[in-house]
């Protein structure tokens, strides 16, 4: 096996068709992974080296465990109301006979990073070129950082008839020869100033925007339709490409509590940001999930934040639309969960620039299905969809004159076992070379007032244009 020109697989099923590519009776490539100690290698380094290539990062702040890749060993596509069922067979049949050549650490073991479009008809257009309904892939190289420690990982596939042990030694000179040039690169000089934005639009006007809204509360009163999420979109040109990296150092470092992501399947399309929401966590029969729904700003002091945070509680508007969302959640997972713990009332989830209502959800499954059967299960929740789903999918639909494309949608990652997490891709921006394109959405219920709404999407663009240094814009 040469690594220098290390086996790729592309696997591009559509909805109903099984993939071939790794049958265990086909001669399929064999998926190989060997892992050493990093020491001194931090995530931003590995990213930064990266540049030019394919990259994928993932941080769950709450557990301080990061993970990033670059390059491809595997990718893997689906399309349809299948997706996630075609995702999820081509991971078994990538993984089902995997071998790992030495011993390291679970974390530090092969995992998919990807996600999927919001809708299941979604058609890649100019802004979403490169971004699949379903798109996962293995890097050649991945980094996980946890506990005081990194562990760096090659991921390549050998011939079916190659003996995977015969390639150690291969593996081992090529993963110690990138260590040498991640650790020189952690030394090296800053990088020159990023582009700056030159020109901020938003395609949709307020008048739009209200009368979008003033449609969905008429469709309400006619319909079983009680709660839709409208998006909105920002467009930011730059006189550079997109500065990603500092965009995601600034995230980083202000909303470290978030879920921090990056999948750039061409260099120079990213799809990045900092979401509060978790969509779901599966560890064997551990499952973790959230309610979050209804949102305010930070106060200036103290006590005018108390004050905001007490008025969210007490806010009718927002517990009925949060807790549209908690009972759904509960409904969808009943059948499959003993023992889900649903707390009684939400609590206040604070951000740097904005508080939720927050409901915690977990529970023990009956088996142990994966993480993606329940990706499907519970995407899109109210939270960014609607209630009940299928009015309200259409509704977005017919009515956004901007394709979502992944923005509210599943990010995340599968690890061997296909047990996963996947937050909710929020607090999100789409880039291409020079141009970002940022969404924002809220939730619209009977009682929605249009200005209100208006003024709670333009504070959830501020985490992102903040990021990107725009800072004298209007929202």
């Amino acid at each position: 096996m040469n690594v220098s020109r290390v086996a790729s697989l592309n696997w591009e099923a559509g909805a109903g068709q099984t993939p071939t590519a790794v049958s265990q009776n086909s001669g399929a490539a064999v998926l190989v992974s060997y892992s050493l100690p990093a020491p001194g290698v931090t995530v931003a380094g590995f990213l930064r080296q990266a540049q030019g290539r394919e990259r994928f990062y993932w941080q769950n702040g709450r557990d301080q465990i990061a993970f990033a890749g670059f390059g491809v060993a595997a990718e893997m596509m689906g399309w349809g109301h299948g997706r996630f069922q075609e995702i999820e067979r081509q991971a078994q049949a990538l993984f089902a006979n995997a071998v790992v050549l030495n011993d390291f650490p679970p974390l530090a073991q092969p995992r998919l990073f990807g996600g999927f479009a919001f809708q299941h008809d979604f058609v890649p257009d100019n802004t979403w070129a490169v971004f699949h309904p379903a798109h996962f892939i293995l890097p050649h190289y991945q980094l996980v950082q946890f506990d005081g420690a990194s562990w760096l990982t090659i991921n390549a596939l050998a011939p079916p008839e190659e003996d995977p042990q015969a390639s150690l030694a291969e593996l081992h000179e090529a993963l110690a020869a990138r260590y040498e040039l991640l650790r020189a690169a952690e030394n090296a000089p800053a990088a020159p100033p990023p582009a700056t934005a030159v020109d901020v639009t938003y395609p949709m006007s307020y008048a739009a925007w209200a009368q979008q809204i003033e449609t969905a509360v008429a469709r309400m009163q006619t319909t079983e339709l009680n709660k839709i999420v409208l998006a909105r979109v920002c467009e930011a040109r730059f006189d550079g490409r997109v500065p990603v990296d500092q965009a995601l150092a600034h995230l980083n470092a202000r909303f470290a509590d978030c879920y921090r992501f990056l999948f750039e399947p061409r260099p120079g399309h990213a799809f990045w940001g900092a979401t509060p929401e978790l969509l779901v966590r599966a560890n064997g029969r551990v499952l973790t999930t959230m309610g979050l729904a209804g949102s305010i700003r930070r106060g200036r002091t103290p006590q005018e934040d108390a004050a905001l945070a007490q008025a969210l509680l007490a806010s009718p508007k927002d517990r009925y639309e949060h807790a549209l969302v908690v009972d759904s959640i509960r409904r969808r997972l009943a059948p499959l969960v003993d023992g889900l713990r649903v707390p009684a009332a939400p609590a206040i989830y604070p951000l740097s620039n904005i508080q939720h209502l927050y409901t915690p959800i977990d529970g023990r499954l009956r088996g142990a299905p994966g993480v993606l059967p329940l990706v499907e299960l519970l995407h899109p929740t109210p939270a960014l969809g609607g209630q009940p789903r299928n009015l309200a999918m259409d509704f977005i639909r017919d009515a956004e004159p901007v394709p979502r494309g992944w923005y509210a949608a599943p990010i995340g990652w599968i690890d061997h076992r296909l047990d996963g997490e996947f937050g909710v891709a929020i607090r999100s921006a789409v880039s291409q070379e020079r141009r970002a394109w940022l969404y924002a959405g809220a939730g619209i219920v009977a009682g929605s007032d249009p200005q209100s709404e208006w003024e709670e999407t333009g504070l959830k663009f501020r985490a992102v244009l903040d990021a990107l240094g725009v800072v004298n814009c209007e929202l």
